[in-house]
């Protein structure tokens, strides 16, 4: 069984910086691309950035030059680090992994979600 177990949510001021880890554990094969996707009350989850496993980032215009993702292969880990914060980046961040268990297909995985709140 896969499970990933995301930290680092809060509440923050506007201008403020935040950093959020996603590790995943169990019995896992290999991890292909990493992601951060948000969703806010009334909106639908919406990408905030992916990086595949040689490195290849890409990520939301909202978010360029502010937010930062990266991932540590031999931890299975990704991180978000999200700088200049915005009163509109309040949502419940949910890391997502394209994911390869033992003995079971590719599939989508996704953590639990943590709640970022900016304050204006």
């Amino acid at each position: 069984q896969v499970q990933l177990v995301e930290s680092g949510g809060g509440l923050v001021q506007a201008g403020g910086s935040l950093r959020l880890s996603c590790a995943a554990s169990g019995s896992i094969y290999s991890i292909n691309t990493m992601g951060w996707y948000r969703q806010s009350p009334g909106n639908q989850r919406e990408l905030v950035a992916t990086i595949t496993r040689g490195g290849t980032t890409n990520y939301a215009d909202s978010v360029k030059g502010r937010f930062t993702i990266a991932r540590d292969n031999a931890k299975n880990t990704v991180y978000l680090q999200m700088n200049s914060l915005k009163p509109d980046d309040t949502a419940v961040y949910y890391c997502n992994m394209r994911m390869t268990p033992y003995r079971l297909p590719t599939d989508d995985y996704w953590g639990q979600g943590t709640q970022v709140t900016v304050s204006s």
